[in-house]
């Protein structure tokens, strides 16, 4: 008899408040067979497994995380593969479809891709509308890209004139990065352009901080902080930031 063909479903769950979960995102984790991901992400969508097979590790184990859900796929089990806010940004999906095209699997296994909101629509949202006009997204982690690249990055968004939001801003070994990058910024944009601090978003302990790119360092950043910071056209009106469209008015 010919084994089922199982299903990798690559899901985003959000930035972690339920509320912030798609219907499909909690569908998918309801039905499947299997559910895998990083140790904290599993805890935050506990309500929706419950007594299913969960395969969860810890940071910096994402390539095993992906060889075991695609094994268990393999075996005809439909499996979640859980990545925090949608899993093709900084997420799993990326690292899943490397691995699945590297070990020619695209006929062994389906594959489904199951959106999530990013964290940093869900911190633009509890902001305002700071991400109305173009904007750039990068992380300050150089673990993955060489700093030098980051920096080029960074630079040219910022002459640009986007709206930059930042990921993974500081951790406690990499302190440096978000000094220089300031420094940069500090080279496009004036010093009271509007800054946004956003931890923890949808999570306990979710607080929003609104700044100035001169003083944004005098405030807790970590892991779990998100930096909006506003374009040369961006506002702050009864505690929102507004980065407008151009429409007149």
């Amino acid at each position: 008899m010919q084994r089922k063909k199982g299903t990798l479903f690559l899901v985003g769950i959000g930035p972690g408040d339920h509320k912030d979960m798609t219907a499909q995102c909690i569908a998918v984790l309801r039905n499947c067979d299997v559910v895998v991901g990083y140790k904290r992400y599993v805890d935050l969508v506990k309500s929706f497994i419950g007594e299913k097979d969960v395969i969860s590790s810890g940071m910096s184990q994402e390539v095993e995380r992906c060889n075991r859900a695609i094994a268990e796929t393999r075996k005809g089990k439909n499996v979640a593969l859980i990545s925090s806010g949608d899993t093709g940004v900084y997420g799993m999906a990326g690292l899943a479809l490397e691995i699945i095209d590297r070990k020619k699997l695209w006929n062994r296994i389906g594959v489904e891709i199951v959106p999530g909101i990013p964290v940093i629509h869900a911190a633009a949202a509890r902001l305002g509308a700071p991400l109305m006009n173009d904007y750039a997204v990068l992380s300050l982690s150089d673990l993955l890209t060489p700093w030098e690249t980051i920096v080029k990055r960074l630079t040219h968004s910022a002459q640009a004139d986007f709206v930059i939001c930042l990921y993974n801003p500081k951790s406690k070994k990499r302190t440096r990065q978000i000094k220089e990058a300031k420094s940069i910024l500090l080279q496009y944009r004036k010093p009271d352009t509007p800054v946004c601090l956003a931890r923890n978003v949808g999570r306990k302990g979710e607080s929003i901080t609104i700044t100035t790119l001169n003083k944004m360092l005098r405030y807790k950043i970590d892991m779990v902080t998100i930096i909006i910071i506003g374009n040369s056209t961006t506002v702050v009106r009864n505690n929102m930031m507004i980065t407008p469209r151009g429409y007149s008015i």
